[in-house]
């Protein structure tokens, strides 16, 4: 079966670490490229790319001042992500509680 591709969905896009990694850094407050360049030790280009891909699914915004582009996440785009991941959050929660009900009854 063929992989779809990165700009199909936020799942797809986010499968790229380096894409994760932009993300968590424009968490704060928007950036240029040029920040982003640097903090994370990739190349402008590989970065531009990363950004056209995020910014394709919605998941960051960019806003050009003069000839310097900002981008910023995009909160409500990454609402599916955290919504979809507390599903796992809850089942691995009720685990740990089982494990611990097991062992704390185990000990008597």
């Amino acid at each position: 079966m063929p992989r779809a591709a990165t700009t199909a969905d936020i799942f797809n896009a986010i499968a790229e670490s380096r894409r994760r990694d932009i993300l968590v850094f424009l968490t704060p407050h928007e950036r240029p490229v040029t920040d982003i360049v640097d903090a994370l030790g990739l190349g402008q280009p590989s970065v531009s790319k990363h950004l056209k891909v995020l910014r394709e699914v919605g998941l960051v915004d960019v806003r050009r001042e003069g000839r310097q582009m900002f981008y910023r996440t995009n909160a409500a785009a990454i609402r599916p992500l955290h919504e979809w991941t507390q599903r796992f959050e809850r089942f691995w929660r009720s685990q740990l509680l089982r494990i611990k009900q097991e062992a704390e009854g185990g000990q008597s």
